[in-house]
C-alpha cells in the first residue's frame, strides 16, 4: 500500500546500510559555510558520478541508548553504476541488503528470511537509500529532490549535509553527513531523531 512508513525495514536497513553523526547542531541552525570558487557541489557530483564500480569494506558502530557499548558490523559494500547496491554484512551475523532499480531486497542466513520491498511503496525508506546511492552516482537532482543539500570544505577533503525535506524522514533522521576526498566516499554519518546513532567508515580493499 503506497505511502506507509515502513518503520520496521527502516529500522532494519539502518542497522545495517547505516551510518552516523557528530555534526554540531548550530551547522543545521545557522547554515553551513559554502566554498570558495572553483569548488561546489556538482563538481563533486561530477567527480562521484565517474566511479562506475567499487568494492570497498566497512566498519560500522552503532550507538543506541538501550546499550552499554556500540554494536560494531562488518562487511563489505559494492556499488555498480547508475543504481545497485549491495551492502554485506559478515559479522556479526551475516546480512546482505541489495538494492536494484527501485526494488529493495534483505537476506538474512540466520533467520532463514528473503524479503524484497519496493522502494516507491516507502517513501521515508527510499530517502534514506537515495543518500547513499544518489551521492555515490553523482545524481544531484534525486539528492535535491529529498534533502536540502550543503557542501563544505574543498576537494582534497569534503563534507556533504543532507537534511530531509519529508516531515515523515524527519520524524526519523535529522541528518546524514557523507565525508571523503575528491570522488571517494570515506564516511557516512546519520543521526537519528530520538538520539541514536551509528557511524560507518569505509575502506579500499588492500588498506
Amino acid at each position: 500500500m503506497p505511502g506507509r512508513r515502513a518503520e520496521g525495514p527502516l529500522a532494519t536497513l539502518a542497522m545495517a546500510l547505516t551510518l552516523c553523526t557528530g555534526t554540531p547542531a548550530a551547522a543545521q541552525e545557522s547554515g553551513l559555510q559554502q566554498n570558495g570558487a572553483g569548488w561546489d557541489v556538482r563538481q563533486l557530483m561530477r567527480e562521484l558520478g565517474e566511479v562506475k564500480r567499487s568494492q570497498v569494506r566497512f566498519i560500522e558502530r552503532k550507538y543506541l541508548k538501550v546499550l552499554n557499548a556500540p554494536l560494531e558490523l562488518r562487511g563489505t559494500l559494492t556499488y555498480v553504476a547508475p543504481g545497485n547496491l549491495e551492502k554485506r554484512t559478515l559479522s556479526p551475523k551475516p546480512e546482505t541488503l541489495t538494492v536494484e532499480g527501485d526494488r529493495l531486497t534483505i537476506e538474512s542466513a540466520a533467520r532463514n528470511e528473503r524479503r524484497t520491498l519496493r522502494l516507491q511503496d516507502y517513501p521515508v525508506l527510499w530517502a534514506f537509500v537515495e543518500s547513499i546511492r544518489s551521492t555515490l552516482s553523482g545524481d544531484i537532482a534525486a539528492l535535491e529532490r529529498f534533502y536540502r543539500v550543503e557542501l563544505e570544505g574543498g576537494r582534497a577533503r569534503w563534507r556533504l549535509y543532507l537534511v530531509p525535506r519529508n516531515p515523515e524522514m524527519r520524524a526519523v533522521i535529522s541528518l546524514i553527513n557523507i565525508g571523503g576526498s575528491r570522488g571517494r566516499v570515506e564516511r557516512i554519518e546519520v543521526q537519528e531523531t530520538r538520539g541514536d546513532r551509528s557511524v560507518m567508515r569505509i575502506y579500499e580493499e588492500g588498506r
